[in-house]
């Protein structure tokens, strides 16, 4: 039997907590989702029961570790579709999943004159390292614009394809926005053009599909922590032909096989990618996190979130004076919206007065902010936990504090 969604709420200690006096309305899930006590169980196993190094002891602790970290990768790749679970590399989030990327990758197979795209929807972290990139090889760096609707100009993406491309950057939900990209066209696009594509799942990993042997993705980047699990972990799926081919990114203990002063040998994938000693609950918090996403009938969960959305925005629609920015022809999780003479800063700051967690700001998307002329938005972003009350208390918040405001 999968787990009923309407219960989801009690798993989550957090969730149970007074902030300023009142009960707390978490709604800031696209910077981080709150943990299951599953997860937390698992943390806290994991240091108390069998800490230790992995890969290098040959003891019992040891031995326990490295197994239940090698587990978890089996259960990541197996989340996700990978055909190999040696495509899986564990990094410490999303971010340093691209920067591998942009650094071997473009190390390898970057030169002067080549090209790069990325979209105006993208987060920093899927943006600046490709720019960073550019500079460094001296490659030419393009961004496709999105329309006023929030959708990629795909017209505008294909006029920028060509023999020169090399790698593609894409997300597949954007962080302020909530578009849905097609990804799958896109990747199509690319391959007919000889381009490589990475995609940024960051946004959609734990809300939609995520079939990287479906998306024919090169590259599929996202973290832990917005799924469920730990702060601190991150996943760079890689096909097993461009993981092979690429140098590693950072150097030192287990990623190496033969050190002489003659020459250096690597280790095989994944652990070419893996230097030093990682954080070994992390992996296997993300792995509690998978099992619990995986409890629950997945395509019920979608069309949960997906009503919550419909019902948030229908919700806030009724706000005299609120903006919501985006009409995408597909929308996942995120809310984002202004209020005519109120500063995004000074709302965000007065829903937390009334125990309402939302983020405010850039969102580390300045390209999107400055395409829609603005300083910043307030975002409300959904998870599985969240409720239709949930919306009615961020509702019923705006209408009180513009209430005072206004008066």
């Amino acid at each position: 039997m999968a787990k009923d969604i309407l219960s989801a709420r009690q798993d989550f200690p957090v969730l149970g907590t007074q902030v300023n006096d009142r009960p707390l309305v978490y709604l800031d899930n696209a910077a981080t989702t709150q943990k299951p006590q599953a997860v937390i169980d698992t943390l806290s196993d994991y240091y108390t029961r069998y800490n230790a190094n992995i890969h290098r002891g040959n003891y019992t602790l040891a031995i326990e570790a490295t197994n239940a970290h090698e587990a978890a990768r089996a259960k990541v790749a197996n989340y996700i579709n990978a055909e190999h679970s040696h495509e899986v590399v564990f990094t410490r989030g999303a971010t340093e999943s691209i920067n591998l990327v942009a650094y071997s990758f473009g190390e390898r197979f970057v030169q002067a004159g080549d090209e790069i795209i990325v979209t105006q929807l993208e987060h920093h972290s899927n943006y600046v390292p490709w720019k960073l990139l550019c500079e460094r090889r001296g490659a030419i760096f393009n961004v496709v614009p999105f329309d006023e609707n929030g959708d990629l100009d795909l017209d505008v993406y294909k006029s920028l394809l060509n023999e020169k491309t090399r790698l593609v950057a894409v997300n597949h939900v954007s962080n302020s926005l909530g578009t849905v990209n097609p990804v799958k066209e896109i990747i199509q696009l690319s391959h007919d053009a000889g381009a490589v594509v990475l995609v940024d799942a960051a946004q959609s990993v734990q809300h939609i599909e995520h079939d990287v042997q479906a998306l024919d993705a090169d590259f599929y980047a996202f973290s832990g922590h917005k799924m469920y699990g730990p702060m601190g972990v991150g996943v760079l799926y890689g096909k097993e032909k461009w993981l092979d081919a690429m140098p590693p990114f950072l150097s030192g203990g287990e990623m190496i096989d033969v050190v002489t002063p003659e020459k250096i040998t690597y280790n095989i994938l994944p652990y070419k990618f893996e230097a030093g000693t990682p954080y070994v609950p992390g992996p296997i918090g993300l792995a509690t996190a998978i099992d619990y996403l995986q409890s629950f009938d997945e395509q019920e969960l979608h069309a949960y979130e997906d009503d919550l959305l419909k019902y948030g925005i229908e919700r806030l629609k009724e706000i005299p004076g609120l903006k919501l920015y985006g009409n995408p022809k597909r929308r996942s999780s995120i809310l984002p919206f202004n209020i005519e003479g109120v500063q995004h800063y000074d709302l965000g700051i007065l829903l937390d007065a009334r125990g309402i967690a939302v983020r405010t700001g850039q969102h580390c998307t300045q390209p999107i902010m400055d395409a829609l002329k603005i300083s910043g938005t307030v975002r409300a972003s959904l998870a599985l936990y969240n409720t239709r009350e949930d919306i009615d208390a961020l509702v019923n918040a705006i209408q009180r504090v513009l209430k005072i405001l206004r008066k």
